[in-house]
């Protein structure tokens, strides 16, 4: 399914995944990977505590059964309960009562936002707090308050998940998106939904790359997989980092580290052709999982994808990313630009000319006869020519869009026609 259908699918997921308290570790996360799992079967991995993955060690998994903060009447002013965001991340327990003034030094705000709950996290960091509006703590009274994280931090697992969508070579594409944050649907629920979908989207097809999309955590998820997969990784010839996936803004591509990976290329090529709004960026070393994978000892070909970049939205890390705040139509939009640039990358071959001196007769093989009636005649004869040209074994169809100024499709298109006549062979 695609278009609005599919779009109106990814949110409906969205929606189940929403109120799920996640983490980096924990019964959130495969609760998250269960649900995706009915759209998308998964294969699980439990990595213990303790675990040394590259510089890193799988920390304590964290659980979270109930969390508030009760006024002298019993009355739940701030509860676990009503949002997933409302406590710290990876706070450890506590059963206490205390006077406003002792636990407002464990209260987290956003004061230019007062009606917004803010995204806050202590993994590696013991600590304990609660985030809420500001609105909410200025109507506060003083007086003593029960205080309770009914939490556990205890030896257990990382979880992490992939699905793999086989392809007709072993050479791989990853797709990563990140499934640590809680009730955030711009990041990342959104990104998770597009994943899903695309996996469905390439397994209806043949393609021609094997696609690996890996669900983790973040930083320490992306970090465990590539430790545990370092033989792999030389199969890894393109990647991919959703996130964002799902607001009202312009797409943005951020370049791998290499900045001219096939990927960079293909996806620069795909946003200008198809008109939309855009922008591309050069890489940084800091932001999401690309940073991993692009880490100068991998350095691998993996970009990443978004709409409005992380920290450029106002709403990001607050309760305000919500489900009003992304649409059907954005993810929609984004899944297909992702199908787009899969499907250039899946095609973008080199060719020989098998008839490299002189320009070969195409009316004698009726391919200027094929082109009667296009409206993009000129442009498919173009698109010929271009590719008798530069078919030396050295340039691939995408060099040959870039340097004709040819939509990807319209140039392999003409490379289908030639290598069917016979004048070019892959």
């Amino acid at each position: 399914m695609t278009g609005a259908g599919c779009g109106e699918e990814m949110y409906a997921l969205v929606e189940r995944l929403y109120p799920l308290c996640r983490s980096i570790t924990g019964d959130g996360v495969r609760a998250t990977l269960k649900i995706v799992d009915e759209y998308l079967p998964l294969q699980l991995h439990e990595v213990p505590t303790g675990t040394q993955v590259l510089d890193w060690t799988v920390p304590q998994e964290w659980n979270i059964r109930d969390a508030y903060i009760a006024d002298a009447a019993g009355k739940r002013v701030v509860d676990l309960a009503a949002s997933s965001l409302h406590v710290l991340g990876y706070s450890v327990p506590v059963s206490r009562t205390m006077p406003l003034s002792e636990l407002r030094a464990h209260l987290h705000t956003l004061p230019d936002h007062p009606a917004w709950v803010p995204y806050r996290t202590s993994y590696y960091q013991p600590d304990w707090g609660f985030c809420l509006a500001q609105e909410t703590l200025d109507a506060l009274p003083d007086g003593q308050y029960e205080v309770r994280i009914d939490s556990t931090l205890a030896d257990g697992h990382l979880t992490y998940a992939e699905h793999v969508v086989p392809g007709q070579v072993p050479d791989e594409v990853i797709v990563s998106c990140h499934v640590c944050h809680p009730s955030l649907a711009n990041d990342n629920l959104a990104g998770i939904a597009v994943a899903a979908y695309l996996a469905r989207a390439l397994a209806e097809q043949t393609p021609y790359y094997t696609y690996r999309f890996v669900f983790a955590p973040g930083t320490i998820g992306a970090i465990t997989w590539l430790a545990r997969n370092k033989e792999r990784v030389a199969q890894v010839k393109h990647g991919l980092v959703l996130a964002c996936a799902g607001d009202s803004g312009q797409l943005t591509y951020k370049r791998s580290r290499r900045g001219d990976a096939e990927i960079d290329r293909v996806l620069r090529h795909v946003l200008t052709v198809s008109g939309r709004p855009h922008e591309v960026r050069e890489f940084t070393p800091y932001g999401y999982d690309e940073r991993q994978y692009c880490s100068p000892g991998f350095d691998l070909g993996v970009g990443s994808l978004s709409r409005t970049p992380y920290a450029e939205y106002p709403e990001y890390h607050t309760s305000a990313d919500n489900l009003g705040f992304v649409s059907p139509e954005a993810m929609a939009d984004t899944l297909a630009v992702c199908r787009e640039a899969f499907a250039v990358l899946d095609r973008n071959r080199r060719y020989l000319n098998l008839s490299p001196y002189g320009e070969p007769q195409l009316g004698r093989r009726g391919l200027y006869d094929s082109l009667g009636g296009r409206s993009d005649a000129k442009q498919a004869q173009m698109a010929m020519l271009w590719v008798l040209s530069l078919s030396d074994g050295e340039h691939g169809l995408l060099d040959v869009a870039e340097r004709a100024g040819l939509p990807f499709d319209t140039v392999a298109a003409a490379a289908d026609a030639l290598r069917d006549a016979g004048l070019v062979k892959a």
